[in-house]
């Protein structure tokens, strides 16, 4: 009792002080502010050693007045027209309450929400009409955070809510099937109290765990940047027959980058400056901030090999290396594609091989889940680094993950790693669903963690407009699968793949291998000429090792460490798929 006594003592002192009439201040800092001051100091006043061992009571005697006052107010903020009865959700599993949360007057109830998965038990407190702030989630990651629901204490009055941060809060009815996390729609509740039904909920994102994260928080990378230029990495935002991005890192230190290039058979050296971004992770403790550049070579010429470098003279050129644009006329061309990745270093022996057995490839691509975790920079120094040269040779596409783009947090890291086409359905999706041709084939790259029916209609656009002899499409979530089929998928674009004769759909996600029997409308056909391909891989370790192979599955077994390798010539496609031994382990073709 005197603990939580001294903690609401505490906490009124701070607001009083900050405000003459009691009320929260205006000018506190928001949370990722404070928390970017936090974690500086931490930084600076201790060792690594210390800071993998902090813990929720040490962090919350070292934050200042203001600090404590900032995280206890500007997690969620919001105002209403006439006094409410604000309801809050905490996960029964999360061992640590919010430190703000009894101290500023809520009190937990008897009542119980659940979904499929979590139990929460329900706090409440009493607001006058006029402005609500609530507190971080906590110090821990802890992925099921609090959502709350909001009530008129007077029943024959209107309630309007206001959102200030987040401004774009969605709102629904709280009852029985209502989401509470836009991550993940699909989670829905499955008991609600009889006293909350009806009340506004507001949602949330699980990503809002990390927005104060700091306790088994810190990470290093094995990978930390240097001035010289490191992970070459080449990918394409325009025509492949006349440009090529070329892409690397440097410390923050150095402020320009160039690349130098020029034709296998000239002389003539040409030069082109990148545009930079700098890049924080600020829980990174070894090398927190990053130089990204971006160098966008236009104007080349078609079917030509080139030599490059990247640098500068101050910091330092990176090693000589080549690549070749697209020949303008039809010919044929190969590719190597992956299914998930996850930044594994058996993955970069995987497509070191497959540069040596397959030098012809033109360039390669994932269907997503590079990463493990899409906002941890060391994951994708892990990525960059396995891969090694490979990348820097042949241009390296890919569509986001659900490991890429996580916890609602958006791909935003994903985005600044890769320069890719915009080619898009609106600029927010700008290199996540993107299209492009090479040769006579089309490719609709989709990033299928974003909303389906935002991108069906563009979708339909690109395929109704090619002429392309080739269609292929490529997104993470494999619509046809042993494991969890997306229906979802399946009655929105694959009416679309049947229309227009979408000849492969590829992907990913569940870490097996299936190559389906041709697909129309539902149904299995006897030719592709009929129907579509459902393929997925799996470029990491496997797993759904126990599974049923499906009636539709041409082909199907719990492999690992994968690669495809496809040959597009004319109107014929052959198709290998091999493994880390380099051995075949299956291969088809097809003939338009």
């Amino acid at each position: 009792m005197k603990k939580i006594t001294y903690a609401v003592l505490w906490l009124n002192l701070i607001l009083v002080s900050c405000s003459p009439d009691g009320s929260i201040p205006n000018n506190l800092p928001p949370v990722s502010e404070t928390m970017d001051g936090i974690v500086s100091r931490l930084y600076a006043e201790w060792d690594k050693e210390t800071l993998d061992t902090i813990s929720h009571e040490f962090i919350e005697q070292y934050l200042s007045e203001e600090e404590k006052a900032a995280l206890a107010t500007q997690y969620w903020k919001m105002r209403v027209n006439v006094p409410v009865t604000v309801s809050l959700m905490r996960d029964k599993a999360q061992k640590k309450i919010p430190f703000w949360l009894e101290p500023s007057g809520f009190t937990r109830t008897d009542m119980e929400v659940k979904n499929g998965i979590y139990t929460y038990e329900v706090w409440q407190k009493d607001y006058d009409s006029g402005r609500i702030n609530l507190g971080i989630n906590g110090f821990g990651k802890h992925r099921p955070v609090y959502f709350v629901a909001l009530a008129p204490q007077n029943q024959d009055e209107d309630l309007e809510i206001t959102p200030i941060f987040p401004e774009d809060q969605h709102i629904e009815i709280f009852k029985t099937g209502a989401f509470t996390y836009h991550d993940w729609d699909g989670l829905t509740l499955t008991q609600v109290p009889e006293a909350l039904e009806g009340q506004q909920l507001l949602t949330t994102i699980r990503g809002r765990a990390r927005e104060a994260h700091l306790v088994n928080a810190f990470r290093t990378t094995d990978f930390p940047t240097g001035q010289k230029p490191d992970q070459v990495v080449l990918t394409w935002s325009g025509d492949p027959a006349s440009t090529m991005d070329i892409q690397w890192r440097a410390d923050e230190t150095v402020t320009e980058g160039f690349v130098k290039y020029w034709s296998e058979k000239s002389t003539d050296t040409l030069t082109s400056k990148a545009e930079k971004f700098l890049m924080e992770d600020r829980l990174l403790q070894n090398d927190r901030y990053m130089h990204r550049f971006t160098a966008n070579l236009q104007a080349l010429n078609p079917d030509t090999k080139y030599e490059y470098m990247v640098g500068n003279d101050a910091a330092g050129w990176s090693s000589v290396e080549t690549f070749s644009t697209a020949a303008r006329e039809k010919k044929a061309f190969s590719f190597t594609w992956f299914g998930d990745i996850h930044n594994s270093a058996i993955w970069g022996d995987l497509i070191k091989k497959s540069e040596k057995q397959h030098p012809g490839a033109a360039f390669y691509f994932s269907s997503g889940d590079l990463v493990d975790t899409g906002l941890n920079r060391d994951d994708w120094d892990k990525l960059f680094a396995y891969a090694g040269g490979p990348i820097s040779r042949k241009p390296f596409l890919a569509v986001p993950g659900n490991h890429d783009s996580q916890d609602g947090l958006g791909a935003w890291m994903y985005e600044e790693m890769l320069s890719l086409p915009s080619d898009s359905p609106n600029p927010e999706m700008a290199g996540r669903t993107y299209a492009f041709n090479y040769q006579n084939t089309l490719f609709l790259m989709i990033d299928a963690t974003l909303p389906l029916s935002h991108q069906t209609a563009w979708i339909e656009e690109k395929l109704s407009g090619s002429e392309a002899t080739w269609k292929i499409a490529v997104f993470h979530f494999p619509p046809y699968n042993a494991v969890e089929p997306y229906p979802e998928i399946q009655d929105l674009w694959g009416p679309l793949f049947d229309e227009y004769h979408v000849d492969m759909v590829l992907g990913g996600h569940f870490h097996y291998y299936m190559r389906s029997k041709p697909i129309y409308k539902g149904e299995v056909k006897n030719s592709p000429e009929e129907g579509t391909i459902y393929w997925i891989s799996i470029g990491t370790t496997g797993k759904n090792k126990g599974i049923d192979k499906e009636s539709y599955a041409e082909i199907q077994f719990s492999g690992e460490h994968l690669y495809q390798y496809v040959t597009i010539d004319g109107d014929q496609l052959n198709a290998t798929t091999i493994n880390l031994e380099g051995e075949t382990v299956d291969q088809f073709s097809i003939n338009k």
